[in-house]
């Protein structure tokens, strides 16, 4: 397919996504380079730098809408805190300009083909390969999530044509695609190890192939481990030969888009749009679920993940608001815990520690040979995500055998929520039931991936794991469960006027249901 990637035009698209909060930046500028490089030098870091900032965007308008108010709040860590988002992810009924970004922004889809045809163009011409191979791998981290939120979606058609109205493929032939072009980009990486790749067009790992060849196996690996219940030997074949080919093993070999030294993580700017002042953010605050969770574990890493609430009369430092609230208003509900994002912290793609909780999946639910036992696994995951945190303690973490998640106490009296969460604890039981393990597993996996809600709205899906708190106001009319949540966002209303036929055949042939949020993406319909 790629050889049609050139042939994508972007200029003619308006796409931009309706924002809530102002107008774009703009993506092409580039703080970092200087002006002394060669024409297709400096373009090529540009293009680079542009393709990184498509995987979680660069854009603060963008990624509020895919970051902050959809995979944050619907993975269980934020929660929106502004009194005007009646119509939202968190109530199941979202408006269209909140739930067309992911597929019709122009800040992910055409930004990320475009300069990968311009990448493909200068390495060709040029002769270099580690580039090209490393754009390849940013584009199905891109586009990942992506699918994951839709479904079906178009892929192998992209760039074969001057718009994006064109077939979709279904979401299993887009993940076979998926494990190819990891497999190609990784193995090009690997003949090539000692080319160089400009530092100014990489900033996730200064141009280390070596690492980039983790990270490809370590996507990998994801991926595999998504496809676990729906097609197993598939899942045991790309997850066993993604491990044995190396991957994220230390906090220093992170996935982490570090671009935010003179500018500022638009996460973070998104998490504080409308904070008046308040010391605990604006438009986003720390949801009640993983607080609780962490509240019960008594877990040193709060500290570190919110700010402390301002509420004086109660037992928590950390108390987090409920998400899908059906009352809200800041003079009160400024008070929960905010987002701990700070300014010039890095956009987080991939951990170690997720990947060895990947691992002990692999080896505990699925006898998967992830080339170590699954209660190692699991404590180095533990372990792992103490360290990337800066936070002591993990060893007696390891060991609580007793605690539980909390119970919700909400000090406004305006959304409670009297029920308990799970019984699930800490401590690994080799002789726990598969079903056990997995909650264990993803229950720990889900506070380590913190900040990185769509994956764990993913993972939320294909497990059923951690159990959350049911909305307060579910604006769904039922066709949402509040216990199950969304599956995943209806497609963009834009695609039934310009790519009417492409659309509907999608729904009538790939999608499995009808075009709701109550209906299961492929990969989680086992």
């Amino acid at each position: 397919m790629h050889k049609h990637i050139s042939k994508f035009l972007i200029a003619p698209l308006a796409l931009a996504a309706v924002a809530c909060t102002g107008a774009y930046e703009d993506i092409n500028s580039n703080p970092y380079e200087p002006d002394d490089l060669t024409p297709d030098g400096y373009a090529l870091n540009s293009q680079m730098n542009n393709m990184a900032g498509c995987v979680m965007s660069s854009d603060v308008n963008t990624i509020q809408f895919t970051d902050a108010l959809l995979g944050g709040v619907l993975g269980g860590y934020f929660s929106d805190a502004n009194s005007g988002f009646t119509e939202s992810f968190a109530r199941y009924n979202p408006k269209n300009d909140w739930s067309r970004v992911f597929l019709k922004s122009d800040r992910i889809i055409p930004t990320l083909y475009a300069n990968l045809g311009q990448i493909e163009a200068i390495c060709l011409s040029s002769g270099q390969k580690a580039p090209f191979a490393i754009a390849r791998i940013i584009k199905v981290a891109a586009m990942s999530r992506v699918t994951d939120t839709y479904g079906a979606i178009p892929y192998s058609a992209i760039g074969t044509s001057s718009d994006l109205a064109v077939p979709y493929d279904s979401q299993e032939e887009i993940y076979k695609s998926f494990f190819r072009e990891l497999t190609e980009a990784v193995n090009e990486l690997e003949a090539n190890r000692g080319e160089s790749v400009s530092p100014l067009g990489d900033y996730v790992y200064s141009g280390n192939v070596d690492k980039w060849i983790r990270f490809g196996n370590s996507l990998k690996l994801r991926l595999a481990m998504r496809v676990s219940f729906v097609s197993p030997t598939l899942a045991k074949q790309m997850a066993e030969a993604a491990v044995k080919g190396g991957v994220i093993e230390k906090n220093e070999d992170n996935a982490t888009w570090k671009y935010f030294s003179t500018i500022t993580n638009p996460l973070y700017t998104a998490c504080m749009y409308n904070s008046s002042g308040s010391k605990t953010g604006g438009d986003t605050h720390a949801a009640a679920d993983i607080i609780c969770y962490m509240n019960g574990y008594n877990d040193p890493r709060r500290d570190v993940y919110f700010s402390r609430s301002q509420w004086t009369d109660s037992d928590f430092d950390y108390i987090g608001l409920r998400r899908g609230w059906k009352v809200f208003d800041n003079t009160w509900g400024f008070n929960f815990s905010g987002v701990g994002i700070q300014a010039s912290d890095p956009l987080i793609w991939m951990t170690a520690s997720e990947v060895a909780f990947l691992r002990a999946e692999g080896a505990a639910v699925h006898n998967f040979d992830m080339g170590a036992d699954a209660e190692t696994l699991y404590n180095q995951g533990i372990t792992l995500s103490f360290e990337q945190w800066g936070v002591a303690g993990a060893p007696s973490y390891i060991e609580d055998a007793a605690s539980i998640p909390a119970a919700y106490i909400d000090p406004s009296e305006q959304n409670p929520y009297p029920d308990a969460l799970s019984g699930i604890t800490i401590k690994w039981d080799n002789s726990a039931s598969p079903q056990t393990k997995l909650e264990r597993i993803i229950t720990q996996k889900w506070i380590a991936l913190y900040y990185n809600g769509n994956e764990a709205w993913a993972e939320l899906r294909r497990t059923g794991y951690p159990k959350l708190i049911p909305v307060e106001y579910n604006g769904s009319g039922g066709v949402v469960s509040s216990e199950l949540g969304p599956q995943r966002l209806p497609y963009p209303q834009e695609e039934y006027t310009n790519n009417s036929a492409n659309v509907s055949k999608a729904v009538s042939t790939l999608l499995g249901g009808p075009d709701n949020m109550a209906t299961k993406v492929w990969w989680a319909r086992y």
